[in-house]
């Protein structure tokens, strides 16, 4: 494949969107996960539970990638630890949400945080969505060459994952056509 990510380090996709919630402005583990609850602004994108969010706060913490700033009283209970994003932790997390997928299953998570963020940040959403519509068309070729031999239960799927691709294509092109609306 073309494109190859040069993101490091290995992190899930929860870790990368809880680095991702903190890049906004520091914030606690229970502010973090009720923006991924259900209800939440990026919970249809993305399911974290509270538990999960802490366990990614001190994967990241251990990491370098973030860092404990200080304490804020809770409404109930005992002081919530605000955490930031450490230097190390905003470049790589830049990083990765300027990166393209390259595989065609993260487009229903992973890029579609990425968009997410990169609008809730400001950022200009052209350079991900050029770059993601080459990977998913160098994605699409390869299948087309491979559907010409295919045959049985391998064509089943390389058909499967052509609808993927074209699907993800189509989605870019119509966040595309709409960018200024995005943009606004």
């Amino acid at each position: 494949m073309g494109v190859k990510s040069e993101v490091s380090p290995k992190l899930s996709t929860t870790d990368w969107a809880v680095l991702a919630a903190l890049l906004e402005q520091p914030s606690h583990g229970f502010r973090i996960a009720a923006l991924f609850a259900p209800e939440g602004e990026l919970g249809e994108i993305w399911r974290i539970q509270r538990t999960q969010v802490y366990r990614a706060l001190e994967h990241l913490e251990a990491g370098g990638l973030v860092e404990a700033v200080r304490q804020e009283e809770g409404d109930a209970g005992p002081p919530r630890t605000l955490f930031a994003a450490t230097d190390s932790g905003q470049a790589s997390v830049l990083r990765w949400l300027h990166t393209p997928v390259t595989q065609l299953r993260y487009g229903r998570s992973d890029l579609r945080l990425k968009i997410a963020f990169l609008m809730r940040l400001g950022y200009d959403l052209t350079p991900l969505l050029e770059a993601q519509k080459r990977v998913f068309s160098e994605i699409l070729d390869n299948l087309q060459h491979q559907s010409q031999g295919a045959e049985g239960i391998h064509l089943v799927s390389v058909l499967w994952r052509m609808e993927m691709a074209k699907a993800g294509l189509r989605f870019i092109e119509q966040l595309q056509a709409r960018n200024v609306a995005l943009s606004e």
